[in-house]
């Protein structure tokens, strides 16, 4: 189990990065600027949650990402792309950070200063930080739960499409 939660930052932001390419989120209006105190109570919430290991690895997996495509593309030019790769990830080192900028201004747009505010309060309480440690297993285990059902109910689905064949004379 802990080794799926390790991977549940970079799949999370995966998902965050392939959302964010859809075309249909680059035609709505931009959020209105968010006070500073929000942003300031956003970004406490973020670090609270650790946040930030969701994308700390952001511009080390886009560089390798992106040197797989290229040695894909360029295969006599591997090992000079590989020696490249250590150079350009150092040139981008704290990119990263831009994205827990983002994740906060969304959060303030998304929430009142004070909302955010009582959020720092719940998140430092017991039960919030209850919620900060259990949440990732809770997550993975609703996770693993609807992969099984999915797999469970991908059978019923299959047999009713036998079912129905079959009432047509096709056996499939």
């Amino acid at each position: 189990m802990k080794s799926v939660l390790k991977f549940m930052p970079a799949a999370c932001l995966a998902v965050a990065l392939a959302l964010g390419a859809v075309p249909a989120t680059a035609q709505q209006p931009a959020p209105p600027k968010a006070s500073p105190a929000a942003v300031a109570a956003a970004k406490e919430i973020l670090t609270l949650k650790n946040a930030n290991a969701m994308y700390a690895n952001a511009v080390a997996g886009m560089v390798e990402k992106t040197k797989v495509a290229l040695i894909q593309q360029n295969l006599n030019y591997q090992k000079d792309l590989n020696e490249v790769a250590p150079i350009v990830e150092k040139q981008l080192a704290g990119r990263e950070k831009e994205i827990g900028e983002g994740m906060a201004q969304v959060y303030a747009s998304e929430f009142t200063e004070q909302e955010l505010k009582d959020l720092v309060t719940f998140y430092k309480s017991p039960l919030g930080q209850k919620l900060i440690t259990n949440e990732p297993r809770a997550i993975g285990l609703s996770m693993a739960f609807m992969n099984a059902w999915a797999q469970d109910f991908a059978k019923t689905v299959m047999s009713g499409f036998r079912d129905e064949m079959k009432k047509r004379g096709k056996d499939i």
